[in-house]
């Protein structure tokens, strides 16, 4: 397995993760929630192909390890893992995005190698756009503001599924590698 040169920040809520399926424990802790259908195969697919994948998500670390280790046994799918309880902002804060780009051995020079894949225009996308990183929006919930209030919140692409990403992500590391 050679690792590609792209690197795949993924969030979780309502982009891997059916938020309408979590339940809670107690305030904001999740105890368990469902994949959205295709996510645990598009995650697998891009591991097993030499992807490296950071979750860059906003929440408490332990509701990650409750549904992604705990639940599912997808957690070590995963090369690292950035979470707003332990950075101490939420997205898009650059310190999220240069906590994840720490954890995959990048720098800010390396900004082009990589892609932020989430559901929130808002956090996700101008996040990734104010990092200069390439941004993919997956439209698969409706749930949060869907229309840019301005340039930072474009996204570079849209997908409407998580099994949309295997092909996406191939072709834009082939970019990368010609």
């Amino acid at each position: 397995m050679n690792e590609k040169q792209l690197v795949i920040f993924i969030d979780s809520g309502d982009t891997l993760i059916d938020e309408t399926s979590e339940v809670y424990v107690e305030g904001e802790l999740v105890k368990e929630a469902e994949f959205i259908p295709g996510a645990v195969e598009t995650i697998k697919t891009l591991k097993t192909r030499g992807y490296k994948i950071i979750m860059v998500a906003d929440g408490l670390r332990q509701s990650f390890i409750n549904v992604h280790k705990h639940q599912h046994d997808m957690y070590d799918y995963y090369d690292g893992h950035i979470y707003s309880e332990d950075i101490g902002v939420y997205k898009p804060d650059a310190k999220m995005f240069k906590a994840a780009l720490e954890a995959a051995d990048l720098t800010e020079d390396d900004v082009h190698r990589v892609v932020m894949v989430g559901n929130n225009i808002e956090r996700d996308i101008k996040g990734a756009n104010d990092m200069n990183m390439t941004s993919i929006h997956i439209d698969w919930s409706k749930r949060y503001r869907q229309e840019p209030k301005d340039d930072s919140e474009i996204p570079d692409y849209f997908i409407e599924n998580p099994i949309e990403l295997i092909d996406l992500v191939e072709k834009l590391n082939s970019q990368l590698e010609a």
